[in-house]
């Protein structure tokens, strides 16, 4: 039991945040991207680019694609 409590690795558990918080962020990306509507086949594209991209794909869409969405009132 000590040695289970002595071996936590720091760097471990940074890395297994990071995978947690970018898988909930690709998630909630799609979600938001197969909820709302787009112009043209700017949702194909952004569902392609999450996909194909996941972490990079996300914040780029987080950045840019939530300010694409159609405003429906």
């Amino acid at each position: 039991m000590d040695k289970i409590i002595n071996d936590f690795s720091i760097g471990l558990f940074i890395w297994q945040a990071f995978i947690l918080l970018s898988i909930g962020l690709w998630i909630y990306c799609l979600i938001d991207i197969l909820k709302n509507k787009f112009a043209q086949n700017d949702k194909l594209i952004w569902i392609l680019l999450v996909l194909l991209i996941p972490f990079i794909g996300s914040l780029l869409y987080l950045l840019i694609g939530k300010n694409k969405k159609l405003k429906l009132n």
